[in-house]
């Protein structure tokens, strides 16, 4: 089953004092959308605002000349699968909504927050890859890359169950495998290791020592060598206490009789009359705590010399094995130490057992693996061929009638466990040609810039059918392209917007005029001050722009005669791929 994630959209794009532009808010809508302008005016800003919202690294060049940070933000609308994931970062979503917003300072200092919570780039990051597809010039020889390919295929293939099977065995069987090692390492070292346990093991086992007896022991010592002082001083203190001749317990009994012959004559002195009684029987109560303890107050020479030895065998233990900052803490060490130490030198002593029954695991495991490989390959097989004719075909309408492309499954030796990765036993490569003899090579070696980009989006177009982004955002994807081939491009995006929001910065006119909404970047210049405006154009103000794209003449009465028409053949279009 693949993964379903709701469609994420890109709303709001704020931006503050970043290269060019000075200030500028931009409400992006559904559909497609272009950014156009002149050569310097701050197209590829927007761009880098994006990235910066979305994770990229910073830079303190970014900030415009004069400022002392920049700030960009960004508004999406998500899901309820992401909207868990950043309110478990700590951010808020508001009605389906949540802000992303970074600053740099011109000292190069980043701060990214997440839905109001303070979070790291990488956090966003990892966020962004649900949230965005961004493919700007350099994506392009990302795409060449065997790792790309393969998640590629992965991305069209219907078998996410088989990877996430054969990922999960994949750790399974990494995690057998190194405990196989590691006890091969420790029985390597066990004489070593049994005989020192074994002789921690005897110590502990003859000392026995308990939770907090050291600390019982030596207050009972203290107390057993002073047990002459303690008689002498209890006697002292029960004779004051109890003496006939004007005693405090005589005193207080005294007056005890006098006070309870004033009660009921006044309800507050009652109530002062009924603590001093409280407090008379207390006194009374400890006087008699202290009587009881003079009477089992003895000397116990036997006692004590017995405590002294346990106090010393305690301490010897504790010196020859303890381990910790303070005592109280090498105690506690020493009593966790002799729990485990029986259980380890059982799991040492059969260590031979122990692994062979490790090894016994990781065989099994490993056929686990072999047979979840082996189908995992054979389903890229299958879907690589699919997804070869969908991409030669889509290819063809980007003005492309000969180009091929066909994805190569390559499968390793599976007998080898070293052969195994985390993605499974295969290496997938893109082979092109553009002619119809063409010798199919290696993707960046046979195809031109231009052929890159029309190849990259007919991939996204296909993958798009099988498992769709909320917001694709494309830099010049028709670079190098012209003419027809530049209508197909503007075409594609079109079709790839009727189910995501696409974003697109161009510089063509048939590009620009497929969209559904056209924001232009301009500049003016005020002394040696450049200030850059993001303006959304239709109508008119949209077909002179076009016309500028055109002939570099956006007043040309031609030049807008031209733009006008390559509007309509573009809406005409559009209507007969909706009908």
């Amino acid at each position: 089953m693949k993964k379903v994630l709701q469609k994420s959209a890109l709303r709001e794009l704020t931006i503050r004092s970043l290269g060019v532009i000075d200030s500028a808010e931009v409400d992006f809508k559904d559909g497609l959308t272009v950014i156009t302008g002149e050569t310097g005016a701050g197209k590829t800003m927007v761009l880098t605002a994006l990235n910066l919202i979305l994770g990229s690294k910073s830079d303190a060049d970014f900030v415009r000349s004069g400022d002392d940070r920049l700030v960009v933000s960004g508004k999406f609308n998500i899901g309820d699968t992401l909207q868990t994931i950043v309110e478990e970062a700590g951010g808020f979503v508001e009605d389906g909504d949540v802000i992303i917003n970074r600053s740099v300072t011109n000292q190069g200092k980043s701060k990214i927050s997440l839905g109001g919570a303070v979070t790291t780039t990488s956090q966003v990051s990892d966020l962004a890859q649900e949230l965005v597809e961004i493919h700007a010039q350099s994506s392009s020889a990302r795409l060449s890359k065997p790792a790309v390919q393969l998640n590629l295929l992965d991305s069209y293939g219907d078998y996410q169950d088989s990877t996430a099977k054969y990922s999960d065995k994949f750790i399974e069987f990494n995690l057998v495998r190194k405990r196989v090692v590691d006890l091969t390492s420790q029985l390597k070292v066990r004489d070593f290791e049994i005989a020192k346990l074994t002789g921690f093991v005897d110590d502990f086992a003859k000392i026995a020592p308990k939770k907090g007896e050291l600390d019982q022991i030596e207050n009972e010592i203290t107390k057993l060598g002073a047990v002459e002082e303690l008689n002498a001083g209890l006697i002292q203190a029960l004779g004051i206490i109890s003496g006939e001749d004007e005693s405090p317990t005589a005193a207080l009994g005294l007056t005890k009789k006098i006070l309870e012959n004033l009660k009921g004559k006044d309800s507050e002195l009652d109530v002062l009359i009924e603590k001093y009684s409280e407090l008379i029987y207390e006194f009374a109560e400890n006087s008699s705590g202290l009587e009881r303890y003079l009477a089992g107050l003895g000397a116990d020479p036997g006692r004590f010399d017995f405590l002294q030895n346990r106090k010393s065998e305690l301490n010897s233990l504790l010196k020859k094995y303890g381990e910790g900052s303070d005592r109280e803490s090498a105690y506690e060490n020493l009593l966790k130490a002799g729990d485990e130490a029986s259980s380890r030198l059982e799991d040492l002593q059969g260590g031979d057992s122990k692994l062979a029954q490790l090894q016994n695991e990781s065989l099994v495991c490993f056929d686990e693996l072999k047979d979840l490989g082996i189908k995992l390959s054979a389903s890229r097989a299958s879907v690589a061929k699919k997804l070869s004719v969908a991409i030669t075909s889509e290819m063809a309408l980007l003005a492309m009638p000969n180009a091929k492309l066909s994805v190569q499954v390559t499968t390793s030796d599976g007998s080898e466990p070293e052969n195994f990765s985390a993605t499974g036993i295969d290496e997938v490569l893109f082979l092109f040609t553009s002619h119809t003899d063409g010798k199919l090579l290696p993707l960046a070696k046979a195809a031109s810039g231009g052929e890159l980009s029309r190849v990259m989006l007919s991939i996204e177009v296909v993958l798009a059918k099988n498992s769709p982004v909320g917001t694709y955002i494309f830099d010049e994807v028709d670079a190098g392209v012209g003419g027809k081939a530049a209508i197909e491009v503007g075409k594609r995006l079109a079709l790839l917007a009727q189910n995501s929001q696409v974003i697109v910065v161009t510089h063509l006119a048939q590009v620009a005029s497929w969209a559904d909404n056209h924001f232009v970047v301009s500049k003016n210049e005020s002394g040696s001050v450049t200030q850059s405006n993001i303006l959304e154009v239709s109508g008119a103000d949209r077909r002179k722009e076009i016309a500028r794209l055109l002939s570099g003449q956006e007043d040309s009465k031609t030049a807008q005669e031209h733009a006008g028409e390559l509007l309509d053949m573009v809406a005409m279009s559009r209507s007969e791929m909706i009908g």
